[in-house]
């Protein structure tokens, strides 16, 4: 029985498991977005954002343990650098886990695992979103708030144009 053993082992031993989320964590920091199984992703979610948030404190104390679970200088250095900037402000949940269909030859759940500040396309939906302006429902006056086309066309007036310099200066009138 497995009572109160939180920990997925992925069917690896605790060396190759501790290896393979270190490189995963790597990857993640230095990509920002990673596809994985969702089983790895969930379990890289609990080894990574502790090291998300130790990277708050920029002191050396910090970058050696955090150097100690990841074992690549560039991913530690891209970790304080600008993925600590873009969370300074953030409480946690600084991962997000996306479904994906499963695999072709193993019929395994994928999952897209991303860094939340680093989806451009969820971050500009999320401006439109706020952006948009909330307006108060009433009666709208169609004739007001229309222009019909051949109102528009009727005040147009028409332009004889027989040679290229008459086009320039027809262009310098309209303007």
């Amino acid at each position: 029985m497995r009572h109160g053993k939180k920990l997925n082992h992925l069917g690896r031993t605790a060396p190759h498991r501790k290896a393979m989320l270190a490189n995963m964590a790597s990857s993640l920091i230095m990509h920002k977005r990673i596809t994985t199984t969702l089983a790895k992703a969930k379990a890289l979610r609990v080894y990574a954002e502790p090291l998300i948030t130790k990277s708050k404190d920029d002191s050396t104390h910090s970058r050696r343990t955090v150097f100690a679970y990841l074992k690549q200088a560039e991913a530690v250095k891209e970790l304080f650098g600008s993925v600590a900037a873009k969370i300074a402000d953030r409480p946690g949940g600084y991962l997000r886990i996306l479904k994906l269909m499963n695999r072709k030859g193993d019929n395994a759940d994928m999952a897209i695992i991303e860094l939340v500040d680093f989806n451009e396309a969820m971050i500009s939906m999320k401006e439109v979103k706020t952006a948009a302006k909330k307006t108060r429902r009433g009666k709208v006056k169609k004739e007001e708030t229309t222009i019909e086309a051949t109102e528009v066309i009727d005040k147009a007036e028409p332009i004889e144009v027989t040679d290229v310099t008459d086009i320039n200066e027809a262009a310098e009138t309209a303007e």
